[in-house]
């Protein structure tokens, strides 16, 4: 009998088509998987209708001037209009001539790319404009992309490119497209790009300028112009030929472009910062900003925000001008007189520390090996005189601000212009001050009744064991308190503290009113500038007596606004009444009698600066730091020359505040004045009259210390000087004041010897 296998037969269809099945099974699975990880990897609706580029904060000067930004990428928008035509028509003709007609992908062109890619061996890519957008603006390309990876992304760009062209109109995808693209050497976008490249903003660029911009988009390091000029120069030939194909340029006009140079215009962009012409008050904006931005709820570095500062480009360029004037002959002179042999045990310090602080020193792992490093290094000549050049190297502080709003208008922080992150010695050292902290003890004496004629002894004493003197070592009889601020004697001003004239507490009282932030050492020697001060503190104090004795906390921002131009916040600064008016032009009177013909005299000998103007000189012991304060009506300006480690110092008098600070606040004030055509003010009395001149007995103030005012039974003369009419002596009477001589006569000659009697 025959078998029968049909029911067999039918058992193997079924099995084959469960392999079939569950094959087919399987990739659905895989495909599902697939697509559920490359759409897990897509910007959501909201960024798609959002996107949000990194954008550049920008920091605006007072008078308009881009002068820095903070960014993670250095990024400005601009949109479309600004665009000139032949940039959009370069990118076109070269990176997608099916941009208007196509849906985000142009199959045709990825087509025949993988036929050439895989036929002619020939790398070609086929990305439209739009999936390079989606690219870039939701970074759908990772570093050390696999295979795999490289699929996931070309996915995921196609699809987020048709979205894109679904959001967007064509005109807005390019805009997109220019602000968010790289170009090499830190700059994101059109803008920057134009910037850093030619200088120029993007509406200057002209048809070779926009070959070469598109040339970079194909690779920023192969075309960059800089390093690699042919590579360069050959692509953006390519680009322009591209016009010609497309329309957008003729023949003749090719031939006549493609011959001209690249002409480059680098600007070069450090890390998150940038701004050359004022880098120290760049990062004083910074640190505030970072503090603002977050309160408000914004990222300085990504949100584009607008920082309206209250600098002046053009007194910040004349500042700078001023100090590196100054410094590079100064520094000269100091390097002629100073001798590391005799300053040996400061060098070996020195050299130590640069030595372990030395990154092969850090690196190495054994005692052995750090020895080895360590005589290496000692025993290297341009090493160790490097580190002598930068130890001895005159650094500067120098801050100005505006007397009555206390807008900081300029500010150098160093000796070095391109230093970004250094320290900032206008704001954060704090030094002695010297005499130029006399001012303050001046004013306090004046607001306790005293007078520019008053007369104080100008003798040696011994208090509690402090015996300051003059700096000249001159001594002589009674001074009026405008000969020792003018000449600038230390026993005038010291003698207003131990005779009881002035009390500690005052003189840190007014000086905080007037600006002072820093704690204060309330001791004798504040008389002649011992206690701690920056130079910031200084010019914001001594604007206070240009102000009629209003003080004005010192500010560097006006107001910050949004991308979109709406505000954020706004600053001003807070007045507040420190010293009254009578007390301030009292004080302010003093100082102009410094300047005419004191200490700070070389202002108008020396430099030609003609204007209303009041200040004074500073010189700490061994001549560690030289100081001038000074201002007109319109400026105060502050400066600090000395070094940052304080063990060196200038080796004799030249290094005074005369000689080594008043040249850089004179050369700045008299180019501010000249160079801008600042109105002419003089500093104007108080309006309540109470400031008048008053004839005194010469006499009374000089031979017996006790002013009086003139009358005709006076046998010395007339002595006329300002002052508060509410602190006028009486008249003077000889049958009343004829005996009232406080000291013996030899003390009255000029001629005194150090050695002098101690006064109690």
């Amino acid at each position: 009998m025959a078998v029968v296998n049909k029911p067999i037969k039918k058992n193997n269809g079924s099995k084959k088509r469960k392999i079939i099945w569950s094959i087919a099974g399987v990739f659905f699975v895989l495909f599902l998987g697939f697509m559920i990880y490359v759409f897990s990897g897509l910007p959501s609706l909201e960024e798609l209708e959002n996107p949000r580029p990194l954008l550049a904060s920008n920091v605006f000067s007072a008078d308009g001037e881009l002068v820095g930004q903070f960014f993670r990428q250095n990024r400005v928008e601009v949109g479309i209009e600004k665009l000139p035509p032949h940039l959009i028509n370069a990118l076109i003709s070269t990176e997608d001539r099916g941009f208007y007609s196509h849906w985000g992908v142009d199959l045709k062109r990825f087509i025949q790319a993988m036929i050439k890619n895989v036929f002619l061996f020939r790398r070609e890519g086929a990305s439209t404009i739009t999936q390079q957008l989606a690219k870039n603006l939701y970074e759908l390309k990772t570093s050390n992309e696999s295979l795999f990876g490289t699929v996931v992304r070309k996915v995921r760009e196609w699809i987020t490119a048709i979205q894109i062209e679904k959001t967007y109109t064509k005109q807005e995808i390019l805009e997109l497209y220019f602000n968010v693209s790289w170009f090499g050497h830190g700059a994101y976008g059109i803008e920057m790009a134009s910037k850093v490249y030619f200088d120029k903003d993007v509406e200057q660029l002209s048809v070779q300028d926009c070959g070469v911009i598109v040339a970079l988009l194909k690779s920023a390091v192969y075309y960059d112009p800089f390093d690699r000029y042919e590579n360069a120069i050959r692509r953006r030939n390519l680009v322009m030929s591209n016009m010609v194909d497309e329309g957008f340029l003729t023949e003749a006009q090719y031939e006549k472009l493609k011959l001209k140079p690249i002409e480059l215009s680098y600007k070069k962009i450090e890390e998150g910062i940038t701004g050359s012409l004022a880098p120290h008050f760049l990062e004083y904006v910074r640190k505030q900003m970072e503090k603002i931005a977050r309160r408000h709820g914004y990222d300085l570095y990504e949100d584009g925000l607008n920082i309206y500062t209250t600098l002046d480009s053009r007194m910040q360029k004349i500042a700078n001008n001023a100090v590196q004037t100054h410094l590079t002959e100064f520094q000269k002179q100091f390097d002629q007189k100073w001798d590391w042999n005799r300053y040996s045990a400061i060098l070996k310090e020195v050299l130590d520390k640069e030595i372990k602080r030395h990154k092969d020193y850090r690196a190495a792992e054994t005692e052995s090996e750090k020895r080895a490093v360590y005589q290496r290094l000692i025993n290297d000549k341009s090493f160790v005189d490097y580190i002598k050049r930068l130890e001895k190297n005159i650094q500067v502080g120098f801050v100005s601000v505006d007397v009555k709003n206390g807008w900081i208008k300029a500010m150098v922080g160093g000796n070095d212009p391109n230093e970004l992150h250094g320290l900032n010695r206008a704001v954060q050292i704090r030094r002695q001050p010297g005499s130029s902290f006399k001012p303050f003890v001046y004013a306090t004496a004046i607001d306790n009744g005293l007078y520019p004629a008053y007369p104080i002894l100008n003798q040696p004493f011994n208090y509690n064991g402090w015996s300051p003197r003059n700096d000249d070592r001159s001594t002589s009889g009674f001074v009026t308190l405008r000969q020792g601020i003018t000449k600038s004697l230390n026993l005038v001003t010291a003698r207003l503290i131990i005779e009881g004239h002035v009390e500690l507490w005052q003189i840190g009282r007014l000086a905080e009113r007037m600006g002072i932030k820093s704690k204060l050492d309330l001791v004798p020697s504040i008389a002649l500038g011992t206690s701690l001060v920056s130079p910031l503190e200084m010019a914001s104090a001594y604007s206070t007596f240009g102000n009629k004795g209003i003080a004005n906390e010192p500010i560097s921002i006006v107001r910050v606004e949004d991308k979109n131009g709406i505000l954020v916040e706004e600053f001003t600064s807070m007045p507040s009444e420190a010293i009254s008016e009578e007390t301030a032009y009292l004080s302010t009177d003093l100082m102009r009698s410094v300047i005419d013909e004191g200490t700070g005299m070389r202002v108008r000998a020396g430099y030609n600066f003609v204007r209303p103007a009041a200040g004074k000189t500073g010189t700490t012991q061994d001549y560690a730091d030289a100081w001038f304060c000074g201002f007109t009506p319109q400026l105060s300006a502050a400066v600090w020359v000395g070094f940052d480690d304080q063990r060196v110092s200038f080796t004799g008098s030249y290094g005074q505040g005369a000689r080594a600070a008043l040249p850089i606040w004179a050369l700045f004030m008299k180019g501010v004045y000249d160079e801008l055509k600042l109105p002419l003010e003089d500093f104007q009395a108080p309006a309540s009259g109470d400031v008048v001149p008053a004839n005194f007995c010469r006499e009374s103030i000089f031979e017996y210390g006790d002013p009086k005012l003139y009358s005709n039974q006076c046998r010395g003369g007339i002595y006329t000087d300002l002052v508060n009419v509410r602190s006028l002596p009486e008249m003077f009477d000889p049958r009343r004041d004829a005996n009232i001589k406080i000291f013996d006569r030899y003390l009255m000659t000029d001629t005194v010897s150090n050695e002098a009697q101690e006064i109690k």
